[in-house]
């Protein structure tokens, strides 16, 4: 099964941007996963294909039709098709890593990408959008939002990174941040590689890592370490 990715956007050639280098860009080249981006200016109203208008009740800015969007998502997406829906919103629940490996770990995505103020509130219950924030700020649309869960879906597919296990002990991964990583030289600029790491001592250097990755935790995402928190 290949991850299949469907990008909804206005502007289609923002993709694949950084998908198409590094990891990301050689697993779509041999095939490890698909993207196709659609542009859903394509289903506009009109001569001038219109897709937004004022909103209702009036305030600043334009909203994303509902018609125009459901009739790009309708376009997209076949009856039959066991992709979720996703759209990239500030307001939607916090992408985090097991997420990220469901969705890897699954047949792909249909993401929208919003503009303007944001999406009529139908077209989200009418088609039944999962919305995904990727943090606590305001991106001037969703594309960048999805070029970042994209990213973080595509590593974890089996055949991208060198080894499999290479994703096992990054941070989030159970509820933790990363130890610190160190390498060649062994000193630099006075400030040496700590010994346990040289020493051979794979329990040793283990306890220190899982020590090391708690204290870092604790100090910067408190959070993470509540019971209630998941990764």
């Amino acid at each position: 099964m290949t991850f299949a990715a469907t990008v909804l956007t206005l502007y289609p050639e923002m993709f694949p941007g950084p998908l198409g280098a590094s990891l990301s860009g050689d697993a779509l080249s041999r095939g490890l996963w698909s993207l196709e981006a659609r542009q859903i200016r394509d289903h506009g109203i009109g001569r001038h294909r219109n897709v937004d208008d004022t909103p209702a009740g009036g305030g600043v800015g334009m909203v994303l039709r509902c018609d125009v969007l459901a009739a790009a998502i309708d376009a997209a997406v076949p009856p039959d098709d066991p992709r979720p829906k996703l759209l990239m919103s500030p307001r939607g629940r916090p992408l985090r890593q097991a997420r990220v490996r469901e969705l890897a770990g699954g047949p792909g995505a249909i993401i929208v990408c919003g503009r303007f103020e944001g999406v009529d509130e139908r077209v989200i219950e009418g088609r039944g959008l999962e919305e995904v924030s990727i943090g606590d700020y305001v991106l001037s649309g969703g594309e960048i939002a999805a070029l970042v869960l994209l990213d973080a879906c595509v590593r974890l597919i089996p055949g991208v990174m060198g080894k499999e296990s290479s994703g096992l002990d990054e941070s989030f991964e159970g509820n933790r941040l990363e130890y610190p990583q160190y390498t060649r030289p062994r000193e630099w600029e006075g400030r040496p590689i700590p010994d346990v790491l040289m020493s051979g001592n794979h329990a040793a250097i283990e306890k220190w890592r899982r020590a090391e990755a708690e204290r870092i935790t604790r100090e910067r995402r408190p959070d993470l370490l509540s019971p209630s928190s998941s990764p």
